[in-house]
């Protein structure tokens, strides 16, 4: 039995049960259908893998880049020389594909509105600085390159409105950055250009003819204070915010912030300003750090402070705050703060901007006169609280 057992088993399907025939499947032979099938299902996986791939590139092509550039700024060295004379049509021509307008949709006190500026590129992929009431709140804004007439699509990378300074970055390669000049390598009395879209008007930015009126100048605006600042007579106007202020060889000196302002029923034509490169160029390395994460904080000094109205120059302190870093050095409400760190401080705005430009922890050297007599006293700064 044993040996019928294992001659049974090595007995094939056909010896055992006849001859088979082939199985089908819709009247087809059965692989052939699951060859079929299987093939489908590989081109349709394919398809919604390719358009899965598709949807992501497309939307991170329509998204605008929200990271700083890497790559560095263009800044000659100073120079040694006495400028040309400013050749209106070559630098304009010149410095125009690194000009774009900018646009954003704000809403300001509880009203939706668009404000226009300009803004300039400052690397070739992409990244662009401009003032930061141009953007306002908005996160993304529209960017027209020169040459184009179709807007962009623009990050929001950082922006400080104490300083009036953002980051913008578009999307794009190989574009045209602007060369700027020294900080400090300029002088009262050269020739510059102002170049921006005022008044939105339609067409190629406006460009105006002036001269530097005065150095570090201090300004408060409605965000906070502004020191180091370019005057100028070349013609600023609502549009020209964010644009660069050029010398007689196409480099930029400043960006343009406000026109000229008044107060106390005066009146005032002919004045612009513009913040400086030794302003400029540093706060653009802390926007990047500041998108990259990185927290800044502003000096304190504790002390309430108004201006002179005796014709004399300084910031007069009108309050001392118990515990702060003024009241400790023993600074006293009467004194006018004449100097920090051996800058001249000129009236409040200049010292707000000057200590909130310090470190929590630094040790700041102010000069102040009290009753007329001079006094030097080390102050060691606090954390600048909020709203402040």
């Amino acid at each position: 039995m044993a040996d019928q057992t294992l001659a049974d088993e090595s007995l094939t399907d056909d010896e055992l049960f006849g001859p088979s025939q082939p199985r089908q499947l819709f009247g087809l032979p059965a692989r052939h259908v699951w060859l079929a099938i299987g093939m489908v299902m590989i081109v349709w996986l394919a398809g919604l893998v390719g358009a899965l791939i598709g949807v992501r590139w497309a939307q991170q092509r329509a998204e605008p880049l929200r990271k700083p550039s890497t790559l560095g700024v263009n800044v000659v060295e100073p120079r040694n020389t006495p400028l040309p004379r400013l050749d209106v049509e070559k630098i304009a021509n010149d410095l125009a594909p690194s000009v774009v307008a900018v646009q954003s949709s704000q809403v300001r006190d509880g009203q939706a509105g668009e404000s226009v500026g300009t803004g300039l590129i400052v690397t070739s992929d992409g990244e662009i600085v401009t003032n930061a009431h141009v953007v306002g709140n908005a996160k993304t804004v529209h960017v027209r390159l020169n040459g184009e007439s179709e807007p962009r699509d623009a990050a929001v990378v950082a922006a400080d409105s104490l300083r009036d300074l953002a980051l913008l970055r578009v999307d794009a390669k190989g574009l045209s950055p602007a060369t700027f000049a020294a900080p400090d390598d300029i002088r009262l009395g050269d020739e510059v250009l102002a170049i921006g879209y005022a008044l939105d008007l339609d067409g190629d930015p406006t460009v105006t003819l002036g001269i530097v009126s005065a150095l570090h100048r201090t300004l408060n605006t409605e965000s906070g204070s502004l020191k180091g600042l370019i005057q100028t007579d070349a013609a600023v106007s609502s549009g020209n915010s964010g644009g660069p202020l050029v010398d007689a060889l196409g480099r930029v000196v400043g960006i343009t912030t406000l026109a000229s302002s008044t107060g106390f029923g005066s009146t005032a034509n002919g004045l612009g300003f513009a913040i400086s490169t030794a302003e400029l160029l540093p706060e653009m390395e802390q926007l990047r750090a500041q998108a990259g994460g990185g927290e800044r904080q502003a000096g304190y000094l504790g002390v309430q402070l108004d201006r002179r109205t005796d014709g004399g120059s300084g910031a007069l302190v009108t309050e001392v705050v118990d515990g702060s870093g003024a009241a400790t050095a023993g600074i006293q409400v009467g004194d006018v703060v004449v100097a920090v760190n051996g800058q001249p401080i000129t009236g409040q705005a200049a010292l707000i901007a000057t200590i909130r430009d310090l470190a929590p922890g630094d040790t700041a050297a102010v000069s102040l006169t009290r009753d007329g007599k001079p006094i030097d006293v080390d102050v060691k700064l606090g954390t600048r609280p909020p709203n402040s």
